[in-house]
């Protein structure tokens, strides 16, 4: 349908009366790739803005989904990036494609965009880094694999939550031990005290008892050497911003490389 009526005239980049929705709009944010595909070959403008000041990049990144239609949106964003969409652009509320996308928990489009250059720091008119909205988000989007984002993040340099901060993330993202594990994982010391135990249900610790028992053990002592020297590691790299572009010329074996990476192992020590 959409065919036939490009092809006796309709103009691709008219905007709807209201929500000055473009087809682009509307197919980017219905997660619609073939569509998508179609206007781009006709003309469609890529930093076209509704009245929300979104482009389709931002339209297809700030529609929540499930877990199951992550796939085409990621296609949607993969056609909108390569086709040379502007990774930064804000709309009205100064939130960026990568604010949308970790709010959705899509990590396959967090990584898509912070490859393409997506500024990992910058912060929304509300004071929200894309960390921010990632651990916002996490206990919420579980099937989306919240903790692949946030560690999508701090391997890019996102900066961290201020570490008087950490327990108020702990009562609101315990429910994503991973995504909690990737950011602790980012301290040489974490302010572990008796409140930590107190702020994470009974029913959540004894779903995940290795996880919570390694990390209110570590208020009795120092963590361990090997991770003293990741964090070690990654602060100077992080300080001159190229922790990936370095880290495979150091030629360290895949397992060490992984795991100055973040790797997951459901413990922490």
């Amino acid at each position: 349908c959409a065919r036939l009526l490009l092809r006796h005239g309709a103009p691709v980049n008219c905007a709807s009366e209201e929500e000055g929705d473009t087809p682009l709009h509307v197919a980017a944010r219905l997660g619609l790739p073939e569509h998508l595909r179609l206007f781009l070959s006709h003309g469609a403008d890529l930093e076209a803005r509704n009245a929300e000041g979104e482009t389709p990049l931002l339209a297809a990144c700030a529609l929540p989904h499930s877990a199951q239609a992550a796939e085409p949106y990621y296609e949607v964003c993969k056609e909108l990036v390569e086709a040379g969409a502007r990774v930064n652009a804000a709309d009205r509320d100064l939130q960026r494609p990568l604010h949308q996308a970790c709010k959705q928990a899509n990590p396959r489009v967090v990584a898509l965009l912070l490859a393409h250059g997506a500024h990992v720091n910058v912060m929304s008119y509300s004071g929200n880094t894309a960390l921010h909205n990632a651990l916002q988000g996490a206990p919420y989007r579980l099937e989306h694999r919240p903790e692949l984002a946030v560690r999508h993040l701090l391997n890019h340099g996102a900066v961290r939550v201020w570490p008087g901060a950490l327990l108020k993330v702990l009562r609101h993202c315990c429910a994503s031990p991973r995504a909690l594990e990737a950011l602790l994982n980012c301290y040489a010391r974490v302010p572990v005290t008796e409140a930590w135990e107190e702020a994470v249900p009974e029913e959540l610790a004894q779903r995940h008892p290795r996880f919570f028992r390694s990390l209110f053990a570590l208020g009795r002592g120092p963590r361990s050497l090997q991770h003293l020297a990741r964090c070690a590691l990654r602060t100077c790299l992080e300080e001159e911003g190229r922790l990936l572009g370095a880290l495979p010329h150091l030629r360290l074996p895949p397992a060490l490389h992984d795991f100055v990476l973040l790797r997951f192992e459901d413990v922490m020590y």
